[in-house]
C-alpha cells in the first residue's frame, strides 16, 4: 500500500516510463537483424528461430514465476527484470556469433516476462483511485510504446550514427540505469512481501466458468500476436529483399507503426463494451492482414503500411477485449491464473507461427511463406465459437484494467 510517507515518491507515471524503457530493449534488434545475416550468414529461417527464442522466454517467466511479484514486491522483480535486461544488451554488444545472438534474445524474453505483469500491476497500484483508468491506458502504452520505440531508435541509430550493432545497445544501457534509479525510489505496492519466497510453476489453468470466453477469445489473442511476431521478426526482410528498401530507419518505423496503431486500438477498445470491440477488433484484424497479402502480392509499401495500421489497430482492440472478457469471466480467485494462460497462448501466436513462416520460405520463397501466412492467421483470427451472453459481456474493453489489477491491462508485447 501507498502510505503517506511514500506519496512524495515517483509515481504512475514514472512507473510507466520504466516499463517502457524495459520494453524497448526487446525489439531493439527487429531492424539489425539484416545486418547480423550479412555479418554471420544465416537464412531467414534462422531469422525466425532466434526470434522465436525470445517467446520461449517470455512463456517460462509467465509459466514458472508469473505471480512472484505479488509474494516479493513489486520493486524486486522490476530491478531484477532490468538487470537481465542489460544482461541482453551485453549479449548483443559482446555478439560474435549465432550463440550470443540466442543468448540475448532469450534474456529479452525474460525480462519482458517479469515487466509485463509486475509493471502493469506497479503502475495500476501506484495510481490514485479517481486515475486507475488512465493508468490503465498509461501502462498499456507503455508497454506497446516502448515495443514500438525500440526499432524505431535502432533503425535510425543503425541509419544515421557509426556502430550500428552497437549503439543501440549502449544507448538502452544507458537508459537503464536512470530507470533503475527510479524503481528504487518507488514506493513498495505489496503490503506484506516476503523476500524468502521462491518462484512456484503456475502452469495453464481455465475454470470452467470462463471456458466459453476463453474459447471465444484465445483464437484472437493467438492471431493478433502472430501478426506482431510476422512484423518484427519478418517485415525488415521483405522490406529489403521485396521492396528493395534498405533504409534501417524506415524499416523501423513501419514496425513501429503496428505498435502504435496497437496502442490506438487499445484506447478506443476501452470506450467500447468487450462483446462489441472484440469482434470489430477481429474484423479489422483480418482485413488488414487482407491488405498485408495484398502488399506481399503487389510488392507495395503503401498497402504492407496501410496494413500494418489497420491491422495493428483490430489487434489492439480484440486483444484488450479479449482480456476484459476473459477477466471478467473467471472467478476472482482464479482471475490471474487464467489471465496469464490467455498470455500463454498469445505469445504461442508470436512463437509457432513466426517459425512456420521462416520454414515455409525455404520453399516457397518469402512472397509464397508470407501470402500463406496471413491468409492462417486469418482465418484463425476469425474464429472462435460464439456463446450467449455472460458475464464478459457488459465489461469495458479493459478501460479499467480489466478487473484483475494485474496482466489484464491489454498489454502484453512481442519482440
Amino acid at each position: 500500500m501507498i502510505t503517506a510517507a511514500s506519496r512524495r515518491r515517483p509515481g504512475y507515471l514514472a512507473a510507466a516510463a520504466v516499463f517502457a524503457v524495459g520494453m524497448m530493449g526487446t525489439t531493439l534488434p527487429t531492424p539489425l537483424y539484416g545486418i547480423y545475416r550479412e555479418e554471420i550468414g544465416f537464412s531467414t529461417f534462422v531469422v525466425t528461430v532466434v526470434f522465436a527464442v525470445y517467446a520461449l522466454g517470455v512463456l517460462a517467466v509467465l509459466l514458472l514465476a508469473g505471480d512472484y511479484s505479488d509474494r516479493v514486491g513489486r520493486r524486486p522483480v522490476l530491478l531484477a527484470a532490468l538487470g537481465i535486461a542489460a544482461a541482453s544488451a551485453v549479449c548483443f554488444l559482446c555478439e560474435n556469433g549465432l550463440p550470443l545472438l540466442f543468448s540475448g534474445r532469450l534474456l529479452s524474453g525474460f525480462s519482458a516476462g517479469l515487466l509485463s505483469g509486475t509493471a502493469t500491476a506497479a503502475v495500476l497500484e501506484l495510481a490514485p483511485p479517481d486515475r486507475r483508468a488512465r493508468a490503465a491506458f498509461a501502462a498499456t502504452a507503455a508497454n506497446m510504446g516502448g515495443l514500438g520505440c525500440g526499432p524505431l531508435l535502432s533503425g535510425l541509430l543503425a541509419e544515421y550514427a557509426p556502430h550500428p550493432l552497437a549503439l543501440p545497445f549502449l544507448a538502452h544501457l544507458a537508459l537503464l540505469v536512470p530507470a533503475a534509479v527510479v524503481v528504487l525510489l518507488l514506493p513498495e505496492t505489496v503490503e506484506h512481501p516476503d523476500p524468502r519466497a521462491r518462484p512456484r510453476p503456475q502452469g495453464v489453468r481455465v475454470p470452467p466458468e470462463a471456458r466459453a470466453a476463453f474459447a471465444l477469445c484465445a483464437p484472437a489473442a493467438f492471431a493478433g500476436f502472430a501478426l506482431l511476431g510476422l512484423f518484427t521478426a519478418v517485415a525488415p526482410t521483405f522490406l529489403a529483399q521485396t521492396l528493395g528498401v534498405t533504409n534501417h530507419a524506415a524499416s523501423g518505423a513501419v514496425v513501429f507503426s503496428v505498435f502504435l496503431a496497437s496502442t490506438v486500438g487499445q484506447l478506443a477498445a476501452g470506450r467500447l463494451e468487450a462483446s462489441r470491440a472484440l469482434p470489430r477488433g477481429r474484423l479489422l484484424l483480418v482485413a488488414g492482414l487482407a491488405l498485408v497479402a495484398a502488399s506481399l502480392a503487389a510488392e507495395s509499401l503503401p498497402l504492407l503500411v496501410a496494413g500494418a495500421a489497420v491491422a495493428g489497430i483490430g489487434q489492439g482492440m480484440a486483444f484488450r477485449a479479449a482480456v476484459a472478457t476473459v477477466s471478467a469471466a473467471a472467478p476472482a480467485e482464479q482471475r490471474g491464473a487464467t489471465i496469464s494462460t490467455l498470455f500463454v497462448v498469445a505469445y504461442c501466436g508470436i512463437s509457432l507461427p513466426v517459425v512456420g513462416i521462416g520454414a515455409l520460405t525455404l520453399g516457397l520463397g518469402l512472397r509464397g511463406a508470407g501470402l500463406v501466412f496471413t491468409a492462417c492467421v486469418a482465418l484463425t483470427a476469425a474464429a472462435g465459437r460464439r456463446r450467449g451472453p455472460g458475464r464478459g459481456d457488459s465489461v469495458r474493453g479493459g478501460s479499467d484494467g480489466g478487473g484483475s489489477g494485474r496482466d489484464d491491462s491489454g498489454g502484453g508485447g512481442s519482440g
